[in-house]
């Protein structure tokens, strides 16, 4: 299977790899990253949320990590593929291992579309890429804060998608590992529909103090596709 995404960039999705979602699309809008940053991705996959900031920020760095060596291996294809071997790398590791893996305060950024449900919740996956992909089976919350924190510079952020109902427990652990919310941000389908994700960027070493910024509609009551939709996934500017 592939993928197209606009602004010339192409992913090949393989069994153990998810495709494409608006988890990835909507985070990698929601980053503000400065000029020739230097990235974490953690759970990196198949490449696709380091190729979507890459279109969108071609002057920046990348290092993936990844668990699944089947997906670390695509993702590296799906560079190669876009000719950004020189911007984007991938790591073959457990990001508990962090310290073995990665520089410490080396990153401007972090980013990561980690795993949803603790490991205890419902049915488990037969599938082994696709649990660990979704549940907290080699990665809790405090697994993925504690990489973060460790991987960034003073001052730098970490922007993460996940799901509303594990808000609470989303902010209490980034602030125990001093990574203070400075952005959040509501998903919805549309209108009066209720919340699927929730985007929220985090300050290494920030002051207390955060922003709700407005929720982000992708189609309207009847439909049809919203601005911000047509600007995310068609790189279309009304």
């Amino acid at each position: 299977m592939r993928e197209y995404f606009s602004g010339g960039i192409t992913m090949t999705v393989t069994d153990g790899c998810f495709r494409l979602s608006t988890d990835s699309m909507v985070l990698a809008d929601f980053c503000r990253l400065p000029r020739g940053a230097a990235v974490c991705d953690l759970g990196s996959g198949c490449g696709a949320l380091g190729l979507l900031l890459l279109r969108d920020h071609p002057d920046m760095r990348v290092t993936g990590l990844e668990i699944l060596p089947d997906a670390a291996a695509q993702a590296r294809k799906n560079i190669d593929a876009n000719h950004l071997s020189e911007h984007f790398s991938v790591i073959t590791g457990d990001l508990r291992e962090h310290r073995a893996l990665l520089p410490a305060n080396a990153f401007d950024a972090v980013v990561s579309n980690p795993p949803y449900f603790p490991a205890a919740s419902g049915a488990t996956s037969p599938d082994g890429a696709r649990a660990i992909a979704r549940s907290e089976i080699c990665c809790t919350l405090d697994d993925l804060c504690a990489c973060a924190a460790y991987a960034l510079r003073f001052g730098g952020e970490f922007f993460l998608v996940h799901k509303p109902e594990r808000l609470t427990d989303l902010l209490c652990t980034l602030r125990a590992h001093r990574l203070e919310p400075k952005r959040i941000r509501l998903v919805r389908h549309h209108a009066g529909a209720d919340a699927n994700l929730v985007l929220i960027a985090a300050r290494r070493g920030g002051k207390p103090g955060v922003m709700l910024e407005p929720e982000l509609l992708l189609f309207t009551p009847d439909g049809q596709e919203t601005t911000d939709y047509r600007r995310i996934y068609h790189h279309q500017e009304d």
